[in-house]
């Protein structure tokens, strides 16, 4: 069958020329986005209960730039006046040219990893007399954890905010030929808001081996599975999979 609507599981780009929006005007497709997921932050109430104190940590890492929002606007709400000297290890470029949001860049020791949680912690091993707090979300990889406790460094873990399936009761009757997921939280609130969802011909895109395994676990065909050699992003896998099935 093919493809004339495609629902993308998250926010619309903010950027005008976003990947998405080049692959809509020449495939002559229609994309919408809506979020199936999205952050509601813990009060500072909350991080008391999980007994945290910000004033006990020399160290903080950052895996997401949620976790850099709630941070500081947790540490606002208990009034807490953030130290000049205290460290930031980010796991991405991304996030720490976000950081700037909220301190001075220049001034401030910085740590920045390649990409990936296991590189940031050849420079955590570095430092490993610091006390480190990890502000996260309800839904942190098992990973994290583990390679942390590995290195035994005295680190604790914050929930400073959690991932809540959104309300999609107005999609009910609208159907798409692709569905885009890019993580398993999506898949969770597609049969959360939908319990008794068929496939039928829509077809499933999803975006990494966690969300393809959720996916299958579920009872889903994972038509387009990204990423690939040939197709590294969602938006190239999805050109290619339009222009197969839209010209036979």
């Amino acid at each position: 069958m093919k493809v004339k609507t495609i629902l993308v599981s998250q926010p619309a780009p903010k950027t005008e020329n976003s990947p998405y929006f080049d692959l809509a005007d020449k495939q002559k497709v229609k994309i919408d986005f809506r979020p199936f997921i999205h952050v509601e932050g813990e009060s500072a109430k909350d991080i008391r209960i999980q007994k945290i104190n910000l004033s006990d940590y020399t160290a903080i890492i950052f895996t997401s730039r949620n976790a850099v929002d709630h941070f500081f606007r947790i540490a606002d709400e208990m009034r807490f006046k953030v130290s000049d000297n205290l460290k930031y290890f980010c796991e991405s470029e991304a996030i720490a040219f976000y950081l700037q949001k909220y301190v001075v860049y220049r001034k401030r020791k910085i740590y920045v990893g390649q990409k990936t949680f296991p590189e940031l912690v050849k420079l955590v091993k570095k430092h490993k007399d610091e006390t480190f707090l990890l502000p996260c979300s309800d839904k942190l990889k098992p990973l994290i954890p583990q390679v942390l406790n590995d290195l035994k460094i005295n680190w604790h873990k914050a929930v400073f905010y959690k991932t809540v399936v959104s309300d999609l009761s107005d999609l009910e009757s609208v159907f798409y030929d692709i569905l885009v997921f890019f993580s398993p939280s999506g898949i969770h609130s597609l049969f959360k808001n939908f319990p008794e969802f068929k496939q039928n011909n829509t077809r499933i895109a999803v975006f990494g081996n966690s969300t393809v395994q959720a996916a299958e676990d579920a009872g889903l065909d994972c038509n387009i599975k990204v990423p690939t050699p040939e197709t590294p992003s969602m938006t190239m896998a999805l050109e290619k999979y339009i222009l197969d099935v839209n010209k036979k």
